[in-house]
């Protein structure tokens, strides 16, 4: 089943999602993900979509689980890899950088995958064909030394000239400092003695002194009270600085362009290297929102069915956070059965909140990002998401409320089918309240026989009845706590609520003569109608705290069974071990026992030399059954080491099977890296394969037969 594909505008704009974007936009390192995030989308397979959980599920486990993961912190090559083809062309010095800098981070990521195929599957196949090679490295690392210029031995020529360089320069500074003591004494230097011109020394002179100097006179002060010249015995020496300078710079490009033809032999790689780099970014964007939002993956359901457990609207959350506010978790059930969900209670009671919730969450799911769910959460997926949310007048357009909501619903009536999701805030507002109410109740019927789902609030009386009646449809209310009068901001599935008009009224210092006289306006069904919602309520609040203290007590119970369980497996572990310690003790005093009858049985004084030997012989006897059953137990551990090593020798036939398959021109895979490779030559056990760019000689035992 494909995942959203009808998804307008609006839909983004009703549900916040461009907050969710923003907070995206700040987690991305390169250029490719902040392009993907800006343009973030449902997934249109839902193959690719679950495909996409799973990776940014799995780079969760590992964040949070605190393995040593690699950070994500590169620059993209995207110039690098533009570059590289042309001809004669040279890459700048930061670009050699930032490719040794990719391939160190891509090998880094291959080592940490390394042997973890099956407990990263999605994240491991991203690696899957991409070497471990220090080759690009190496190169690199000839010419760059460890704060990334050029190494004075890069090449011959280049050693030449910096030793020259060095010479002149020492040379230069020699000679200017014996200048500058000279006019130092003769006290025709300013106090400041020297300054820096041009990346030359030069001396500060009194301007009333600058004839007495010879040399070049470079400038002066802003005041004309000193003049700054270049020693006549430094002048020559800074030129021929200047001239080994830009021959240096010649040798550098020289350098410079011989390595980027060595670059050009990897340019797959390097693409490579962009392409792997870029999606893991996106991948950490994802996992980055996920750990700031509670995000999990829930259970991707075939079948039509939402169970939202503690579901949580990610941007009134982190706004509550930030207030230090308590924010109250969801738990919100639709499936075919009860797939038209009308909400209704007080106002500002969280009717909007909730329907924008499930909203907001299934457009996240279905663009591949983790919700903010309890793990045992179910969803599924939709082909479109129609929202109707809030006002939205059109002064441009001249359109009321109610006219853009017309337009609006007559665009679902069109569209809608069983595979839609429909949110629609405050149905049926913006009329006459008996017309429009009346008019609602149409628009639902025409919806509900579409067979899509959608969730929507109301205080229309008609369209909570209607919600009643239709056997797919269902009514839940926003509870409010009738002692207090305040919302409980908590959603309860199953009957309709309460606008609870006159309490909200009375909580915003409404005076109660008021109030009353109002009362006696209303048609007395509608009085009664509502104070019947406002006892149910207050019974199913009562009942529902009756459930919770009763789930309690049973968690308490269990907890003390568990811990009885558990307290009495450590009491009888502990009494097995004093009873082999028992067994042991008394093993040791029946030897003990029976080596003391043995000393005290031998004699000392005694006719003939064997007036111990049938004592000696019965210790012998005796010595002799001890070791029997010593060996005994022995040869269980080792019928036991036996049997666990012919259960082994299936799978070293199986091995065995495998690498005489093996041939010039075979696809072959690493046994222990699981990287995968070409054999190019086989000379007895040593074959010769191909990985990427990287060719090494394996033992044939090290190797696995995947493919002619």
């Amino acid at each position: 089943m494909p995942a959203i594909l009808n998804c307008d505008k609006q839909t983004y704009k009703d549900l916040e999602f461009d907050v969710i974007i923003k907070w995206m936009e700040e987690y991305c390192v390169g250029s490719t993900a902040l392009n993907i995030v800006k343009n973030l989308k449902p997934i249109d397979s839902r193959e690719r979509l679950i495909k996409y959980l799973e990776q940014t599920n799995e780079l969760l486990s590992i964040r949070t689980e605190g393995e040593t993961f690699p950070r994500i912190e590169f620059e993209e090559l995207s110039n690098e890899i533009r570059m590289l083809p042309v001809k004669n062309a040279s890459l700048p010095l930061e670009s050699f950088q930032h490719i040794k800098s990719a391939s160190i981070l891509v090998n880094s990521l291959i080592y940490f995958f390394n042997k973890r195929e099956e407990e990263y599957p999605q994240l491991y196949s991203l690696l899957e064909n991409l070497p471990f090679t220090k080759e690009i490295i190496n190169a690199i690392d000839e010419v760059l030394d460890k704060k990334g210029g050029i190494k004075d031995d890069a090449s011959p020529k280049l050693f030449e000239i910096r030793q020259r360089i060095l010479s002149a320069r020492r040379q230069s500074n020699n000679n200017f400092d014996r200048e500058l003591r000279k006019w130092l004494k003769k006290g025709y230097l300013s106090d400041t003695k020297e300054a820096f011109f041009d990346n030359k020394r030069q001396l500060a002179v009194i301007s009333s002194y600058k004839r007495m100097i010879p040399g070049h006179v470079t400038g002066s002060s802003k005041s004309g009270g000193v003049t700054y010249v270049e020693p006549e015995s430094t002048f020559h020496l800074n030129n021929e600085i200047e001239q080994l300078q830009d021959d240096e710079r010649s040798e550098i490009f020289l350098i410079l362009k011989e390595l980027t033809s060595k670059m050009v032999v990897h340019l797959p790689l390097i693409k490579d290297y962009q392409n792997v780099l870029t999606k893991f970014d996106f991948i950490n964007v994802k996992c980055r929102l996920a750990l700031s939002t509670s995000g999990v993956l829930p259970a991707i359901l075939d079948n039509k069915k939402l169970d939202l457990i503690d579901a949580f609207h990610p941007v009134l959350k982190k706004s509550n956070d930030d207030l230090g506010k308590e924010t109250v978790p969801q738990h919100i059930t639709m499936d075919e059965s009860k797939r038209m969900l009308v909400i209704s209670g007080p106002n500002a009671g969280g009717k909007s909140i909730t329907l924008k919730t499930v909203g907001l969450l299934q457009l996240m799911l279905q663009c591949g990002l983790l919700v903010p769910v309890h793990p045992n959460s179910k969803m599924c997926t939709f082909n479109s998401l129609l929202t109707d949310i809030g006002d939205n007048q059109s002064i441009v357009n001249e359109l009321s409320t109610y006219s853009y909501r017309l337009k609006r619903m007559r665009y679902f009536l069109s569209v809608a089918d069983e595979n839609s999701m429909l949110l629609l805030d405050e149905f049926g507002t913006g009329s006459d309240p008996d017309l429009g109410g009346a008019l609602a109740e149409v628009f639902f019927e025409t919806l509900y026989a579409k067979k899509c789902f959608g969730v929507i609030t109301t205080h229309y009386g008609n369209i909570k009845l209607k919600a009643d009646e239709l056997e797919q449809a269902v009514n839940g209310c926003m509870l409010f706590d009738t002692n207090t009068l305040q919302p409980l901001f908590k959603f309860s599935i199953g009957q309709p609520g309460s606008s609870f008009t006159f309490e909200v009224a009375q909580i915003n210092g409404i005076p109660k003569e008021l109030i009353t006289r109002a009362k006696t306006k209303l048609d007395h069904k509608k009085v009664k109608m509502d104070r019947l919602l406002n006892e149910l309520q207050k019974e199913k609040t009562y009942l529902s705290k009756l459930n919770k203290d009763h789930i309690e007590a049973q968690e308490i119970a269990e907890e003390s069974r568990l811990n009885y369980e558990e307290s009495k497996l450590k009491l009888d572990d502990k009494l097995n071990q004093l009873k082999n310690r028992a067994e042991e003790t008394n093993k040791l005093i029946s030897l003990g026992e029976k080596l003391k009858s043995f000393v005290k049985r031998y004699k000392t004084k005694g006719k003939g030399k064997n007036v111990n030997a049938e004592l000696m012989a019965e210790i012998k006897k005796y010595i002799a059954i001890e070791k029997s059953k010593i060996e005994e137990v022995k040869k269980e551990v080792r019928l036991k080491t036996q049997s666990k090593k012919k259960k082994d020798q299936p799978k070293k036939q199986r091995d065995q099977f495998h690498q005489t398959k093996i041939k010039i021109g075979s696809t072959v895979k690493l046994i222990a890296t699981k990287q995968k490779g070409v054999v190019e030559e086989i000379e007895n056990d040593d074959v010769t394969v191909t990985f990427g760019f990287m060719r090494m000689k394996v033992k044939l035992n090290n190797l696995m037969w995947v493919k002619d």
